[in-house]
């Protein structure tokens, strides 16, 4: 019987060609089971040590080079697994080569072959595992006791110890720690360490987002002593050697609810005809310095999350919401970037430096969207009329520049204000569509980025890029065929440039899938990532581009802010020494934000997922207009318009037995020839909501409830014309101009015909 010494010897011998257990057994000369149990022993030893791994035609084979490390991340479907390395590189694993590696594990793959575009790798070694604990359901079944994980990429039942359990009653939403993790020969194990209530509690949703995704809540006692040794206010000191904005109108432009304020803008018109395009934003690095805890705790988090009912800031409060904040009537420090740019969008010169400035107004958005549509509403930023309409000539400027050279400009994404009540339900779903100032804010702040990263691009100094590469060709192709199954043709070259895209988006515009074309596009497309290599941003056709507008919510955008501090300071000379030290830097903290942005976006989709879910759950029963929006040989998946509510018509509920056509991605009915397919509007009508797996199925309706349904929808009708007339026998004797209009608006809404002229004159006289 060989020693583990030994055997490595053998292994690593020219004279070894991989075998199998029963032929190494032979090799050796084993017959005792002991023996053979031994080596097994060994085996295995070598085996999780990344010395060698087995293949899958079962013989052990030598690790030899191609070795990289990552974290595993496992897809919802459980098919495929794909490895991020240290250094950015993808790695596809298929299922079987993840060696019993779990979602969010460190581990050591190699490299054994080419999947599509990437390379396919297996797991060689299991380095460090990366979820301690999880959020999941408690069941029991018999005597035995486990936890089901929410999340589908713990494809595992944790088997939870008698003495584990802590008072959890089945069907209860749990916090469990793992005990132990699966092996070939144990299955895995954890113990409850919080009970969160029932699973349809809309409290029990903030923590299950919160444990899934490890996100930090609560700021270290360390942090916030050092936050509370920070000023209150700007001190005198502070503005020393700045330039001076107080006394110039320089607004902010945000959301309602906004409290954190990073930008603020002013536009001129120069005497050359050209405009001066003032960004002023949050001088967070001026009070955030590097080896602090502060500074630590920030970069660990790299991002705020914002939740539909909260925020877990990236930095505390006293920073986010008030000394940095750029809150009207309040000295604040900034970073200046003054822009002087001509008719045709381009920056013709510039300069930045540190500033001070004092917000003239709090604007918000939909003010100044209702100013512009001449709303009453608006009425109250009449003082500002020029340097609104200044601004929204500017935004014209710079958006049909960017028209001009190809960007993507129309993608609107399909984002909802999710109303909740007290408890948090979810009561309404809103969707939220932009106005001209929310384009004129976006505008703004891509011309503020790029033209900072143009500086250190021309400079050639290290630099903190927002890069978006081209998309595979692979992935467009996919795009073009969903749209060759609704009928839209699609030119697709070899390299596509961004303007394809855009003239597809013009093209697709009415569309009834708008959203769904969006939605593939943007997938088909790579995702944006920080790199200190600069490509470019294909989505916005950018040679440089980068974040520096928004600190208080982005690590990335306070490396920004130190690195032009440290140009501004050494006048662009850098010593080679200091450039390695930025180079090494740039190049860990751009994969650490990357990552970290994309698990906040993660937790914002699972949050919104979850209220969506509790929405719906209401109305179980109900039955909405939907459109279809993929086709598979399951079922197809349908969305409500508007809610932005997917969910699932299982084929095992139509009405006949289908096929699915995966040429033209349709389903056809054997018996009645009924062809459902992508782009179909239907009824559906919701049969569950799963917030668990978090599911949502639909049903087609009978016929006979859809006559219950158009009998309901003429007695509604019905009713509301009733009223109509009575308040207009009424309204005969005295009409006052507000009865007129909304008579006028509830006949337009019922249907009915608005009758007399005499009515429709007093409407427009109660309009003007």
């Amino acid at each position: 019987m060989p020693k583990k010494n030994e055997l490595k010897k053998f292994f690593k011998s020219e004279e070894y060609t991989p075998m199998t257990f029963k032929e190494l057994c032979r090799y050796f000369g084993l017959n005792d089971d002991k023996e053979k149990q031994l080596l097994k022993e060994q085996l295995e030893e070598l085996t999780e040590s990344g010395f060698i791994f087995k293949r899958d035609d079962g013989r052990y084979a030598i690790t030899k080079g191609n070795l990289f490390t990552g974290t595993i991340e496992f897809t919802r479907s459980g098919n495929l697994t794909f490895v991020l390395t240290d250094d950015g590189q993808e790695i596809a694993v298929p299922i079987e080569k993840t060696n019993l590696a779990m979602h969010k594990d460190k581990v050591q793959v190699q490299i054994v072959g080419k999947w599509y575009e990437l390379p396919e790798g297996r797991v060689v070694r299991i380095l460090e595992r990366g979820i301690k604990q999880f959020v999941g359901v408690f069941q029991t079944r018999g005597q035995f006791s486990f936890v089901i994980p929410d999340d589908p990429k713990l494809p595992y039942e944790f088997a939870v110890p008698v003495e584990e359990i802590n008072g959890a009653k089945p069907g209860m939403k749990v916090v469990a720690e793992i005990t132990r993790y699966p092996s070939v020969k144990r299955s895995p194990e954890a113990k409850i360490i919080e009970v969160l209530g029932k699973v349809e509690d809309p409290a029990t949703d903030f923590p299950t987002v919160v444990v899934k995704h490890n996100l930090p809540v609560q700021f270290p006692e360390e942090v916030l002593k050092e936050v509370a040794e920070l000023p209150d206010n700007v001190r005198p000191e502070d503005i020393e050697g700045r330039w001076d904005f107080r006394d110039e109108i320089i607004v902010t432009i945000d959301g309602p609810d906004a409290k954190d304020f990073d930008d603020a803008v002013q536009v001129k018109k120069l005497p050359n005809g050209n405009y001066l395009l003032g960004v002023h934003i949050a001088d967070v690095a001026h009070y955030v310095k590097p080896g602090t805890a502060l500074d630590q705790e920030a970069y660990n988090r790299a991002t705020s999350v914002y939740l539909a009912d909260r925020v877990i800031p990236m930095l505390p409060f006293k920073l986010s919401n008030g000394l940095c904040s750029l809150v009207q009537g309040e000295d604040r420090l900034v970073m200046s970037l003054l822009m002087e740019i001509d008719r045709d969008g381009d920056v013709v010169n510039y300069k930045v430096g540190n500033g001070v400035i004092r917000s003239y107004r709090r604007l918000v958005y939909d003010d100044v969207n209702a100013f512009l549509e001449d709303k009453p509403e608006g009425d109250k930023l009449k003082d500002l009329a020029e340097h609104i309409y200044l601004m929204k000539e500017l935004k014209d400027v710079l958006r049909e520049n960017r028209r001009r050279r190809g960007a993507i400009l129309d993608i609107e994404g399909d984002e909802v204000k999710i109303v909740l009540d007290e408890q948090g339900h979810a009561v309404d779903i809103v969707p939220r569509k932009r106005g001209e100032s929310e384009v004129i804010i976006e505008e703004f702040m891509i011309k503020a980025n790029e033209t900072v990263a143009e500086i250190f691009h021309n400079a050639d100094i290290p630099f903190l890029y927002r890069i978006h590469e081209e998309p595979d060709f692979d992935t467009l192709l996919q795009l073009k065929n969903y749209l060759s199954a609704i009928g839209i043709k699609m030119k697709l070259p070899q390299r596509v440039h961004p303007r394809v895209l855009q003239e597809l988006l013009e093209k697709t515009k009415d569309h009834p899938l708008r959203s769904s074309i969006q939605r593939l596009l943007v997938r088909s497309m790579k995702r944006a990532v920080y790199s200190p290599g600069n490509v470019g941003h294909f989505g916005l056709a950018s040679e440089a581009y980068t974040h520096f507008t928004s600190p208080i919510r982005r690590y990335p955008d306070l490396i920004v802010h130190r690195l032009l501090k440290l140009y501004l300071e050494k006048g662009g000379a850098i010593q080679k020494k200091e450039m390695k030290k930025l180079e090494k830097y740039l190049a860990k903290a751009a994969v650490h934000c990357s990552k970290r942005e994309r698990v906040a976006d993660e937790a914002e989709w699972d949050y919104d997922a979850l209220k969506k879910i509790d929405y719906i759950s209401k109305r179980i029963g109900e039955i909405y207009d939907v459109v279809v929006t993929s086709v598979t040989k399951f079922g197809m998946f349908v969305e409500i318009p508007d809610k932005y509510i997917s969910g699932l018509i299982h084929v095992s509920t139509l009405d006949d037995y289908y096929y699915y056509d995966d040429v033209k991605s349709m389903l056809v009915g054997k018996h009645t020839g009924t062809v459902y397919r992508i782009g179909d509007m239907l009824k559906a009508k919701v049969v569950r909501a799963d917030k668990i797996r978090m599911e949502i199925n639909f049903e087609i309706p009978t016929d006979e409830e859809l006559r219950m349904l158009e009998s309901n929808a003429k007695s509604n009708r019905g009713k509301k014309s009733e009223q109509i007339e009575k308040k207009g026998k009424k309204s005969k004797k005295k009409v006052k101009t507000e009865d007129v209009e909304q008579t006028y608006e509830l006949r337009e809404k019922s249907g009915v015909k608005n009758g007399s002229r005499k009515d429709k004159r007093r409407s427009r006289k109660a309009k003007k």
